[in-house]
């Protein structure tokens, strides 16, 4: 199954402290779930922006209109789990004249599917709950479908009643092998049904606009969606606090909510517990507050009881991505906390004792995020943080102890200001473009280094992962077409599009309708090189083992992501070219003896396993049999590097952790690619390149 984002896109994702109000929920009648007359004002808005404004040339035709369609039913049912076959074909043939109904702002096909789709649910639940008062049979062979969306909707209610009975049937497996008993196994899955029904019912008439105008954008790309007045209000507040919370960005995926990414300097990641694609199923308040379960409940549900007070704590039931649909789970406790431009500033350190490279060191500066303390700047203040000053400093501090070579560090990073990525090439090639940025109309514009002179002209690598997106690719980009300096890692996310967010009542002045607003890919990046970092992302010229199982990652993995394509080169001059084929001969030897980068690649084999699962088994003893080969085959390699380092491995799920022999252990993990991008660096020194230039010129 390719992912998708969220349909109910929380912008509000990083569980922040709020001091908004909330009414208590109340269930809506199904007779105010009909359009009102400033929702079809809004959709003949977006219809008319999105076709002249969208960054992809959009036309509401009728192949369009069959696309939104089936989108919407996808988002609403993705496992095909409430709409028979024959809804779908009422639904169709209902909509036999979509385009001309969306073009003239016309709602009532999305909003009958919604009031149909609402009833189903409550059919669903009902057969559900009376499934609880059953026993259930796991000496059988048999499996369920946890992914169901490339399977036909089901024919009848009796296809429908037996995917259900292996529904529930897993749900109550899955906590069964986490060693709950039978009543809290009972009375769990009890309270999540009735709370998928419960929250369904709370969906009120703007809720299932925005749920259809997302399947609407969605259909065009993964980065446009339409925020209604309600989440455009909760945006407003947000982006007015500090980042207080957890630190996390979070997504709806099916019915689990899935961290998206961490925020460096946040809790979340500092814990080293919480990862891209764990799914957080449960959540409690305090150091003794019962735990809540949380699976099928809506993203901001979710999300608001994440959000608290700075000092307070929460604690979250992760499922790890690495354990499948198995029972493990791990309980974190994080203390909310401010995310300070100071937790995410780059730091650095020094690799010395080469193996390959006696005598030789090399300096580390790991970038988690390009920031730019914009407020500062506009007070006036001269010595405002951002990315591009504090590496200087540190390219300054590193030479001053006699480095031989620079690693940049962009595992990780999501990115951030384009304005710093551009000045942050800067400190290492000498005036000339950095990325070209298209827009919907075809202008073309040129983000430039003018800043004559380098900050450091030495043996330079980048190293990046799957994680490294937006402005982290276009800085790793232009070092690769300069040929500044390595690119070292997995292939990175491929974000190569920009998006705006459009106010809609400025294009219906005077009205006192609020139309919401609309997040709009705009334009393009495009390397100097002419082509684009959509899509494909930036290739490294050295690729690490893990690279070889991330074939469904980043841009990749989402439904509509935009095509790679290229445009002319800038003008621009080259600097040197590495010599990076004997140097992945060198690693590749190093790296086939290393217990760390097998365990790097055993992880991502894993993943890439667990992903590409579609069904599980319903009996126990085969399900306890898979999650023990998958957790023995997660440790052994772990714990055979960690020995082979003299480290003591810690169990990370154990009631008593010594964190610092747990900090050790995260920290020889995190060390393993950077420690071979030095040795690679090392080769490189010792080949000769750049012998003859100075290792730093610096510059005020």
């Amino acid at each position: 199954m390719r992912q998708r984002l969220s349909l109910f896109p929380l912008v509000v994702a990083l569980c922040l402290i709020s001091t908004t109000v909330f009414a208590t929920p109340h269930t809506i009648p199904l007779s105010e779930l009909f359009p009102d007359p400033g929702q079809t004002k809004a959709a003949i808005v977006i219809n008319k922006v999105l076709e002249r404004y969208h960054y992809r040339k959009v036309t509401l035709d009728s192949a369009f209109a069959k696309d939104v369609l089936a989108r919407y039913l996808d988002d609403l049912d993705p496992n095909r789990a409430f709409f028979q076959a024959r809804d779908v074909a009422r639904f169709e043939n209902g909509a036999r004249h979509f385009d001309e109904n969306l073009r003239r702002g016309e709602l009532d096909v999305p909003f009958d599917i919604f009031r149909v789709y609402r009833m189903r649910v409550d059919e669903r639940v009902a057969y559900a709950l009376k499934l609880l008062d059953q026993k259930f049979d796991f000496s059988r062979s048999e499996t369920y479908a946890f992914d169901s969306s490339e399977t036909p909707w089901a024919k009848d209610g009796a296809e429908l009643d037996d995917r259900w009975r292996r529904r529930v049937k897993n749900d109550y497996l899955t906590l069964k092998l986490a060693d709950k008993s039978d009543s809290d196994i009972r009375d769990r899955l009890r309270k999540r049904y009735e709370g998928l029904a419960r929250r369904i019912h709370q969906f009120n008439g703007g809720d299932v606009f925005q749920a259809f105008m997302n399947a609407y954008t969605g259909t065009i790309e993964p980065h446009t969606s339409y925020m209604s007045p309600s989440t455009s209000e909760n945006f407003d507040i947000s982006m007015k606090l500090s980042l207080e919370g957890i630190g996390a960005v979070l997504r709806a995926d099916n019915e689990y909510t899935v961290v998206q990414s961490t925020v460096p300097g946040g809790p979340a990641r500092d814990s080293g517990q919480v990862h891209t694609g764990d799914q957080i199923v449960g959540v409690a308040q305090g150091l003794d507050g019962s735990m809540e379960d949380v699976v099928g409940w809506r993203l901001e549900d979710v999300v608001e009881k994440i959000r608290g007070p700075k000092g307070s704590v929460v604690r979250l039931q992760i499922m790890p991505k690495s354990s499948g649909s198995t029972a493990h789970t791990r309980e974190v406790s994080l203390v909310r906390n401010e995310i300070k431009l100071e937790d995410q500033a780059a730091k650095s350190y020094v690799v010395d004792k080469l193996s390959n490279g006696p005598g030789l060191k090399v300096g580390v500066i790991e970038i988690p995020a390009f920031y730019r303390d914009f407020e500062a700047e506009s007070a006036g203040r001269s010595n405002f943080r951002s990315t591009t000053r504090d590496v200087r400093a540190l390219i300054k501090k590193l030479t001053s102890e006699g480095v031989n070579g620079i690693v940049i560090d962009l595992r990780g990073n999501g990115g951030g200001s384009l304005a710093e990525a551009t000045s942050l090439t800067g400190l290492f090639i000498d005036l000339g473009p950095v990325v070209q940025v298209k827009d919907a109309f075809g202008k073309v514009e040129v983000e430039a280094d003018r800043d004559p002179g380098v900050a450091y002209a030495g043996p330079l690598a980048v190293l990046v992962d799957r994680e490294s997106a937006s402005a982290s690719e276009i800085f790793a980009a232009a070092i690769q077409d300069y040929g500044r300096g390595l690119i070292i890692g997995e292939p990175t996310f491929g974000k190569g599009t920009v998006q705006t967010l459009i106010d809609l009542n400025r294009y219906v002045p005077g009205d006192h309708d609020d139309l919401g607003r609309l997040r709009l890919t705009m334009a393009e990046f495009f390397r100097v090189s002419g082509g684009s970092t959509q899509l494909r992302g930036v290739e490294p010229d050295i690729r690490f083992p893990t690279a070889e199982y991330m074939t469904k990652h980043g841009e990749r993995s989402l439904d509509n992501a935009l095509p790679w394509t290229r445009i002319d080169p800038a003008r621009f001059k080259k600097v040197g070219a590495v010599p990076f084929d004997r140097l992945g001969r060198l690693s590749a030897d190093r790296i086939a003896s290393n217990f760390g980068f097998k365990m790097l690649a055993e992880r991502s084999k894993l993943m890439r396993d667990v992903e590409e699962q579609k069904s599980l088994s319903l009996r126990e003893t085969d399900r306890r049999a898979e999650d023990d080969a998958r957790e023995r085959r997660f440790k052994d390699d772990q714990d055979r590097f960690l020995r082979s380092k003299g480290i003591t491995p810690v169990d990370e799920d154990a009631d008593q952790i010594d964190e610092d022999a747990l900090d050790a252990q995260r920290d020889a993990i995190s060390r393993i690619e950077v420690d071979e991008a030095a040795r690679i660096l090392a080769d490189e020194i010792q080949l000769g390149r750049g012998s003859n230039a100075p290792r730093a010129v610096m510059r005020n």
